[in-house]
């Protein structure tokens, strides 16, 4: 499949969000947002969207992905015909129901002063009602593919009339088992159509599934792959396995986090140290897949607010949370995929800012922690905690300095790295 690179600008010549050919409605949205620079994937999609492209981009969590196809894809929809009764126009397919939330308020912010009619659907909440807006048809409708296919089975919507597709993480996407329901969606679109795939890592399942969707793709990179933003400060705390609890909330109290995002392996893990830690004073809450989309929305709304200090979640639920300037991101567990430690701590360090991400490590976990540290290049520098120090002794540090194949003791690399596990939303 040929594919056209377009190189980010020299330094020194960054584009004003004027320059790139939108409108004055969208430009008066964006600068509401107090946004005035536009990021390096938004310069390179935005003209390739407007032009009518088709595009592949890769492009983490973090760099302004979600703007760089909304702000196109209005621009474009604004000059065509309003939607009619069950039409849909753009079609936005997401794997989680935050980030379908998180996409579709970025779609009515930029979209706030044109006259075109916006929804966003997902699973865990009434179908009813969504049925009953869709009647009127949708302009931009943001889903989760499950939901959108029971909607399409229940004749809420029609596909056949989508001029523009947009599948926002679809790594995640392939990853959660939503492969037969993407080309069962996939079918029911009309074959002239422009397509936008995003994903952070380009496995061989992205490229093939890309094969058959992409015509002439333009082929974006919005950062290395499977780096971590260089924003976002790493740092490895050893630790055994009983006593990570106790050194959160060490950390938490001693360095005074007033924000901090933890990630644990589990629901129940997620649910026992978000009750320890409100037991102990500190303001916690759980967000993971068992909670009730209700439940989930308070949870997020209480943290973005302040209200929540700590907020404890799984690597599904967390798909999609966007907190402008969050400062701390803590892994309590590792990841069992090593990818996923990108997407984790790609949630702080945005937009320039800084950001801290910390990995609590037991010896049990130096496995994982090697095939991070093979995904990322890197090795993560080590810091005992004072009181925490590690009782059991744990494997020397990964060598990436080209000795493929054996540690820095001279005894052979064993590859461990447990496969992905299928999930629905």
């Amino acid at each position: 499949m040929p594919f056209t690179t377009i190189a980010p600008p020299e330094a020194g010549l960054a584009a004003d969000f004027a320059d790139l050919g939108l409108s004055e409605p969208i430009l008066k949205a964006v600068a509401g947002k107090g946004y005035r620079t536009p990021s390096p994937i938004q310069r390179q999609c935005i003209p390739a969207v407007l032009e009518g492209r088709d595009v592949m981009a890769a492009a983490q969590t973090g760099t302004g992905k979600t703007a760089g196809f909304t702000l196109p894809m209005l621009e474009r929809l604004r000059h065509g015909p309003h939607a009619r009764a069950g039409v849909v126009r753009a079609l936005v397919l997401t794997p989680t129901r935050e980030l379908a939330a998180q996409v579709g308020e970025s779609v009515m912010a930029y979209g706030r002063y044109l006259d075109l009619r916006a929804d966003v659907v997902f699973g865990g909440v009434s179908i009813n009602p969504q049925m009953q807006r869709l009647r009127r048809g949708a302009d931009v409708l943001v889903a989760t593919p499950g939901r959108l296919m029971d909607l399409q089975q229940q004749n809420a919507l029609r596909l056949d009339r989508v001029e523009i597709l947009v599948l926002d993480e679809a790594d995640r996407m392939l990853d959660m088992g939503f492969i037969r329901d993407i080309r069962r969606i996939l079918s029911l679109l009309p074959s002239h159509r422009q397509n936008l795939l995003f994903s952070a890592t380009f496995s061989g399942e992205i490229r093939k599934l890309a094969t058959g969707l992409l015509h002439n793709p333009v082929h974006l990179q919005a950062t290395p792959e499977n780096r971590a933003a260089t924003t976002v400060e790493q740092l490895l705390h050893p630790c055994d396995m009983a006593r990570k609890p106790d050194l959160l909330s060490h950390l938490i109290r001693t360095n005074d986090w007033q924000q901090v995002l933890v990630f644990s392996r589990t629901k129940h893990g997620a649910n026992r140290v978000a009750e320890r830690l409100e037991a102990e004073g500190l303001a916690a809450a759980a967000i993971h897949g068992n909670k009730s989309q209700g439940a989930r929305t308070r949870a997020l709304a209480g943290f973005k607010s302040g209200e929540v200090r700590v907020l404890v979640a799984t690597d599904i639920a967390a798909r999609g949370i966007d907190i402008h300037q969050l400062p701390h991101v803590v892994n309590l567990d590792l990841p069992n995929v090593a990818e996923d430690y990108v997407h984790r701590i790609g949630r702080t360090g945005r937009a320039g800012q800084n950001g801290h991400a910390i990995s609590l490590v037991a010896a049990e976990e130096h496995e994982l922690l090697r095939a991070i540290e093979r995904l990322i290049g890197t090795t993560l520098p080590r810091q005992e905690v004072a009181g925490f120090e590690p009782t059991v002794l744990s494997a020397p540090p990964l060598d990436l300095s080209g000795g493929r194949g054996r540690r820095r003791d001279g005894a052979p690399r064993r590859d461990s790295r447990p496969p992905a596990p299928r999930r629905r939303r």
